[in-house]
């Protein structure tokens, strides 16, 4: 029965109805609202979809041009399956905006990546039909064929359908291969949905993605084989006929040289493809057969990233990555903003010049590093604007190597290059080189390696939330041993450390946030750094009340913070010594020694968890000495910190220079209070 959209034509007796377009989609309170509608309404619910992102993310900014390639898709799957008793897995969730729409999110799609709304990726927390929480590539399929032998063996009611989708630039990831691979073995009833728009963020890179697209490129390839296979056997004078009789053999090779699907079809799936992403009908038949088959099947569909948006449709791959994701008043009346429209234009005042990024620095300074040194060279995992390789790229294409969605296969063709006297430099985000932690245990660090990790977004990244904080470096890597960590307190020092970082022998890491420097001039020469040296910024005055001396020590972008804490702590009649670490290991145990022996308290300050963080070093550090200072460690709580402005979660979490201050005189208050009382 078809659902009939809600009107606006049922004003009050007497009263004018006011006409607005009405559209189906605002019938859609859930997925099974999309049941009862005909094909062409199921088309028109997507094209509405595409519209609503378009003219909502373009006001508030998010994650763009692969939702726009998604519209059909969710419809199409949202109105086959029975979510959530049939799971539908979307793989990083980044194309996952028109299945929110879909499933009860349709009027707070506004508040996405915003504090306190809803989540930029998918979450289990947020609603019933997140099957489950993704912020990272090429985790679908190995979920789902958890999710489906789960079924299989529980068995009974449990029972459903199973379907992942996943990107195509996504599917360079290993975890893919892996998951494929059980699947196969097992036999696994599920569907994988391979989304090829020859995207991630950046263009794809790498053989599989060569493959996918020659595959796109050519839908005639089909019809090429079956050509070749009748034309084999029509040959004259008994060739043919010999032809003919090989039979399975024959086919077989011709297989091998036409088939797209060949690779998936030797690992046990059955292929369906290249299937026309944006057309609701064909999806639909598409996924009904494939679900049918009752084994794996992966369907091959072919989507362009930023569909209905013109300027990256017709873009080329320079238009689909610059609308990978919109920025805030990005696009009025679907169009994108002219300079004039927007609220940043320039006014009648002076525009302040802001502080270069500190990723720009990064890779400006890398840019100089390889012109000064033969050797060096930078590796990306498929995010070569976002880690700033991209300046690199351009400037030096030979020196340039990008590996795909596969942290892991970075940190391995880094460490045999490093074997073979190259300095290669891995920029990864923070969030991301988790990843990778077994190659930089057993890869590098045990076998000393001099790889450069170049960690950006460290800390708290904001929008894009838990799965993209940079919460846990620090601690992760601390506990290796021959690893040296590093973090810079403004962009001068970052130039200064990539330097020390170069002319190091062995596995070095280097911290360093998103977003603008402190403005600080850069250096004409970079200066190496003695390893596990600190720095001491701000000396504490002389003959303040006994019991009142206190420490401040930054650990990269916490050095802000203490420097901006003292001054809320001036005129307090406190002593306070602020310094820059500088490094997490090794500790600089001479200055921390000293800085016991003179001051009441310590306040270690970083931007990462506390459970084994640059804080617990400082306190291992002294413990080890003999030395039993108090110590207050100021970091990132022991949970998942939520999406927004990074200032509002600074202001959550307690990490600003005021909520610093505070935490230090409510310490030397207890501090006096015992000491009147004993």
């Amino acid at each position: 029965m078809n659902r009939k959209p809600k009107s606006n034509d049922d004003a009050g007796e007497g009263q004018p109805a006011a006409r607005q377009p009405v559209r189906l989609l605002d019938s859609i309170d859930g997925p099974q609202d999309l049941h009862g509608l005909s094909e062409q309404e199921l088309a028109t619910v997507a094209q509405e979809v595409r519209k609503h992102i378009i003219d909502t993310v373009g006001e508030i900014g998010g994650h763009f041009g692969a939702n726009l390639g998604t519209c059909e898709l969710a419809v199409a799957l949202h109105s086959v399956l029975e979510s959530p008793k049939d799971k539908i897995l979307w793989d990083v969730g980044h194309q996952a905006y028109p299945h929110k729409i879909l499933t009860g999110r349709r009027d707070s799609l506004a508040t996405i990546r915003q504090y306190g709304g809803i989540a930029p990726f998918c979450s289990r927390e947020e609603s019933e039909h997140d099957i489950m929480g993704a912020g990272h590539a090429s985790t679908s399929i190995g979920y789902a064929v958890g999710l489906k032998e789960g079924m299989r063996h529980l068995g009974g009611e449990a029972d459903g359908k199973v379907v992942a989708v996943i990107g195509d630039g996504a599917m360079t990831g290993g975890v893919a291969f892996e998951a494929i691979g059980q699947a196969g073995g097992l036999g696994t009833p599920m569907v994988v949905v391979l989304n090829d728009n020859g995207m991630s963020i950046a263009p794809n890179v790498g053989a599989l993605s060569r493959y996918f697209n020659r595959v796109r490129l050519n839908p005639k390839l089909w019809h090429a084989r079956a050509e070749v296979e009748g034309g084999l056997t029509r040959l004259p004078g008994g060739i043919g006929s010999a032809f003919e009789r090989l039979g399975p053999q024959l086919k077989e090779s011709i297989k091998a040289f036409w088939a797209p699907g060949l690779w998936w079809e030797e690992l046990d799936w059955a292929y369906m493809g290249v299937v026309d992403g944006h057309d609701v009908r064909t999806l639909r038949e598409a996924l009904r057969e494939a679900l049918a088959a009752e084994r794996p099947v992966v369907v091959h569909i072919a989507t362009v990233k930023g569909k209905g948006f013109a300027p990256a449709e017709d873009g080329g791959l320079e238009g689909m990555e610059e609308w990978h994701a919109a920025k805030p008043k990005s696009i009025v009346n679907g169009l994108p903003a002219s300079a004039a429209s927007r609220e940043d234009r320039v006014t009648t005042k002076p525009a302040k010049v802001p502080a270069p990024q500190y990723t720009q620095v990064f890779g400006e300074a890398l840019v100089r590093e390889c012109e000064r040194d033969a050797r060096v060279v930078g590796i990306t995992a498929a995010m070569n604007s976002g880690t700033g390789l991209s300046i690199l790229q351009k400037a030096m294409p030979e020196r340039y190597f990008d590996v795909g969605i596969a942290e892991q296969q970075a940190i391995l063709f880094a460490s045999g290059l490093a074997l073979e006297g190259v300095k290669p430099v891995a920029a990864i985000y923070s969030t991301f080189l988790q990843r990778a932690y077994d190659q930089i245990v057993h890869d590098v660090c045990l076998q000393k390696l001099n790889v450069v990790f170049a960690m950006d977004r460290a800390g708290l990244v904001g929008d894009d939330g838990p799965t993209h904080h940079g919460a846990f470096d620090i601690a992760y890597l601390r506990c290796l041993p021959n690893i040296v960590l590093m973090a810079p307190r403004d962009e001068a020092m970052l130039v200064h450390m990539l330097r020390t970082a170069l002319v190091f022998d062995g596995p070095i890491a280097m911290r360093y946030p998103r977003g603008e420097g402190m403005g600080v001039p850069l250096p004409s020469e970079p200066r190496p750094i003695a390893i596990g040296t600190g720095e001491i910024l701000r000396e504490g005055g002389a003959g303040e009340t006994a019991g009142r001396r206190v420490a401040l020590i930054g650990y990269g972008s916490g050095v802000g913070k203490a420097l901006a804490a003292a001054q809320e702590l001036a005129g307090r009649d406190i002593s306070v010594t602020v310094v820059d670490a500088r490094f997490a290991k090794p500790i600089d145990a001479g200055l921390m020694a000293q800085l016991a022996a003179e001051h009441d308290l310590l306040v270690t300050v970083e931007e990462g968890v506390l459970a084994g963080g640059f804080g617990s070093a400082v306190w291992e550090t002294l413990n080890e000495t003999g030395a039993t200072p108090r110590i207050l460690r100021v970091g990132l709580p022991d949970r998942y910190v939520t999406h927004g402005k990074p200032a509002l979660l600074y202001e959550e979490v307690g990490f600003t220079p005021e909520r610093i201050a505070e935490r230090v005189l409510a310490a030397i208050s207890d501090r006096a209070s015992a000491i009147v009382e004993a």
